[in-house]
């Protein structure tokens, strides 16, 4: 096995590499907070605004209460991790921080808050979200960071712009 201190991954020989896996494994997390919290009735119940998820008392679930725009408690409920690929790991694009939700002062979600054993979803993004154009959108972002390498190092000089069949309008 290499050292991966002298392995050169973190050169700038593989910066575009390095990006991609960045953009890959936020788009993983995304993805997985929305495919985990589907499961649940939470997405689907509008009177729920926000979720917190403990996922650091236990490894092998985790536990989401669910809250109310008020900050009152609505449910809850307990997902299983099975398999670490599984985790509700902090996806930033949902996270009640991240897209400045307003959190009821004194309430039961900022006690939640307070414990700082998990993190909160932000269910009015979460319902927005579309994972088909997130991958679609994420798997630009890669090809364009390994793009940026095979550039670099000479692998790709050219290619044709356009979809499809080439004629002259296509043309570049």
């Amino acid at each position: 096995m290499t050292d991966p201190r002298t392995d050169g991954s973190n050169s700038d020989e593989f910066k575009g590499f390095n990006e991609a896996r960045r953009l890959m494994w936020c788009h993983e997390a995304r993805a997985r907070v929305h495919e985990r919290l589907e499961l649940t009735t939470f997405i689907a119940d509008t009177d729920v605004a926000a979720v917190h998820v403990n996922n650091t008392t236990r490894a092998d679930r985790a536990f989401l209460v669910a809250f109310n725009q008020a900050g009152q408690r609505v449910g809850g409920d307990t997902l299983y991790i099975d398999d670490p690929s599984q985790r509700l790991d902090v996806a930033p694009e949902f996270d009640h921080v991240y897209t400045k939700m307003d959190v009821a002062p004194a309430s039961g979600l900022e006690q939640a808050i307070a414990r700082e054993n998990g993190w909160v979803v932000d269910l009015k993004v979460l319902r927005a979200y579309d994972p088909l154009a997130d991958r679609r959108a994420a798997q630009r972002a890669v090809f364009l960071a390994h793009l940026q390498d095979m550039l670099k190092n000479g692998e790709v000089r050219e290619f044709p712009f356009g979809r499809g069949e080439s004629d002259d309008t296509d043309a570049a």
